[in-house]
């Protein structure tokens, strides 16, 4: 008697589990498995974290100053036999853009860039014209620039730009060159770097814009604000007009 009651207890325990591994089985196959969630996020350019750059470009450099003023009194005298030209150059560098909240940042850089300014004349008298005399004087100013900029974004990618800058001289030429007949009868270089000042320090500002992809453009202008000349003898300031590629990563 006692075993047929313990037999059949067990025979109920087991309907029992398999009642229950029946129905966990239905509701199993009932719903299916919920995927993954998945998340996306989108930042604005100045919230990204700190990102590296490389930039290369153009220069377009000047002179001005007294001592370009009294070029220019000269060239009103010569009746526009001599004129000057802004010079152009070349401009690289590296940079790296700090973030500091979402619409603003530090950009700290280092860049090798060509400025100068560049003259032409003739001899403007009638009586010389025969033998079509020219002169050409360059001015070759080469530097180190380091500046600390401020940028704001305006809209995700399009920026303002605005900070202090300083420039280290590594070279400082001036070429001259004069013909007669078209054919070549002085060619000469000039170093001049031992008369001009070490550091030059200038305010800068610009306008860029940055693709999500890391590439970009921008232009801005250099107002110089230190004398070129060490010895005080004529002021003469930097002023450079730059367009640049750039890529962030």
């Amino acid at each position: 008697m006692r075993t047929n009651q313990l037999l059949g207890r067990l025979a109920a325990a087991a309907l029992l589990v398999s009642g229950f591994a029946t129905a966990s089985e239905a509701q199993t196959r009932r719903a299916p498995a919920r995927p993954a969630p998945t998340y996306s996020s989108s930042s604005s350019s100045a919230t990204e974290g700190i990102k590296f750059g490389v930039r290369a470009g153009l220069n377009v450099a000047d002179l001005s100053g007294d001592a370009v003023k009294s070029f220019t009194d000269l060239t009103d005298l010569a009746s526009g036999a001599l004129t000057k030209e802004m010079k152009p150059g070349f401009y690289a560098g590296l940079y790296a853009t700090i973030p500091l909240g979402s619409r603003f940042a530090i950009e700290p850089g280092l860049g090798y860039s060509e400025k100068g300014t560049k003259l032409n004349g003739t001899i403007p008298f009638e009586q010389f014209k025969f033998i079509n005399a020219k002169l050409e004087g360059t001015a070759r100013l080469a530097y180190l620039d380091i500046p600390v900029l401020a940028k704001a974004y305006i809209t995700d990618g399009l920026y303002v730009y605005a900070g202090p800058q300083a420039s280290v001289m590594l070279s400082g030429k001036a070429r001259v060159k004069a013909s007669a007949f078209g054919f070549s009868a002085y060619n000469n270089d000039f170093d001049v770097k031992d008369q001009l000042r070490t550091v030059d320090f200038a305010v800068v500002g610009g306008l860029g814009y940055q693709t999500q992809s890391g590439f970009g453009v921008s232009a801005g202008y250099d107002y110089g604000l230190s004398s070129l000349d060490k010895n005080n003898n004529f002021d003469a300031y930097n002023r450079v007009i730059k367009a640049s590629l750039n890529y962030s990563f």
